[in-house]
């Protein structure tokens, strides 16, 4: 299957998911709250199967499991794994929009990454774009106290498991857009549901607490909606360079700043704001370099 270069289609792709994903995070963070986060992974990941298997299986080609690259599709299910890891935890330690905040730096990481997978040539523009955007995180983190000593132990170790998502997040989002030159999405997207809940589900037991009426409508809610945006994320990532998606995914910020402040009466610092507009700008600063570029 050849590479597609759409990058109307995928952009739409990315915004749909990105929303989708920022509703799951509420929900995930309500969660949060009874449950430990490898459960709630674990329940994310199984209930999606079910959502993927319905609307993978209405396209006009039918997935399958069949593949030659097994061993990709479940380091990619492992790096997919860790960064919900990173994220899911990280929601319960920080507001929601601090935290979107600091898991958004992966297109930042997929630009770094991208030189010595892809071969990407990666010009000046995009390297400034990217030092851009990591000093939007020190923003963060010096708003947060980090390095004056203010900041509490748990924050400051919630803004590094969420930064940390951006590396494992990119290099998912690289496994990806690798696989979709021979893997239809949906074959992707099976396999990683299957996977992950596998690798969730090992961890299961040691973490089992019997969840609430609440608790349970959480879940479903999460799985369903997180099947759904992770379909789409995938379909965006095959429709076009992973370079030029990352821009579209900060879109997350302004639906976590508004949710935050809904539902959990978060106001975002100015700090915070602050260096969100720094990361923002840095992701815009390489789309619109990407979009300068032919498509190969």
């Amino acid at each position: 299957m050849a590479l597609r270069h759409d990058i109307r289609r995928g952009a739409l792709c990315m915004l749909a998911a990105t929303a989708l994903f920022s509703v799951m995070n509420v929900f995930v963070k309500l969660a949060g709250a009874d449950l430990h986060f490898l459960q709630v992974m674990f329940f994310r990941s199984l209930l999606a199967v079910p959502v993927v298997l319905l609307l993978v299986l209405r396209g006009k080609d039918r997935p399958s499991l069949r593949t030659r690259r097994l061993p990709q599709h479940a380091l990619r299910a492992l790096t997919g794994t860790t960064a919900m890891a990173c994220s899911f935890y990280s929601l319960t330690l920080l507001p929601l929009a601090e935290q979107a905040a600091l898991t958004y730096a992966t297109p930042l990481f997929v630009t770094l990454l991208a030189i010595p997978f892809l071969g990407e040539r990666v010009g000046g523009a995009r390297f400034a774009a990217v030092g851009l955007g990591f000093a939007g995180i020190l923003v963060i983190a010096l708003g947060k106290g980090a390095f004056g000593g203010a900041v509490d132990a748990a924050a400051a170790w919630g803004m590094a498991v969420a930064v940390s998502h951006g590396v494992f997040s990119a290099a998912t989002t690289l496994l990806v857009r690798s696989l979709s030159s021979t893997e239809r999405s949906g074959t992707i997207v099976l396999w990683q549901s299957l996977l992950m809940t596998a690798f969730t589900g090992a961890a299961l037991p040691l973490v089992w607490v019997t969840p609430s009426a609440g608790g349970w409508l959480w879940l479903l809610v999460i799985g369903l909606v997180g099947g759904v945006a992770q379909v789409l994320l995938t379909e965006a990532y095959a429709s076009a360079q992973v370079s030029a998606l990352g821009a579209f995914s900060y879109s997350g910020i302004l639906w976590s700043v508004a949710f935050g402040l809904v539902v959990f009466g978060d106001r975002p610092s100015a700090w915070t704001l602050a260096g969100a507009a720094l990361i923002v700008g840095a992701g815009l600063l390489i789309m619109r370099h990407e979009m300068r570029r032919k498509p190969r």
